[in-house]
């Protein structure tokens, strides 16, 4: 009866640590996709930024095109 109860208690044990495992790597996950996201908003303003410097440029290529 000593080793059923054994393995019941490990198998709990182990059925417990896979949840806080996955409890962490749910939180990380989280955290993770906060800091894509984030980090896709400053590329967008950045490619924003550089779309609306080109444009000067652009048109003063433009301009020395024609003469």
């Amino acid at each position: 009866m000593l080793w059923p109860m054994i393995a019941i208690a490990l198998g709990f044990a182990g059925i417990a640590v896979l949840g806080v495992l996955a409890v962490r790597v749910f939180v990380e996950v989280r955290r993770l996709a906060r800091q894509v996201g984030a980090t896709s908003e400053r590329i967008q303003r950045a490619s924003e930024d550089l779309e609306r410097a080109a444009v000067p440029l652009v048109s003063r290529m433009h301009e020395a095109g024609r003469d």
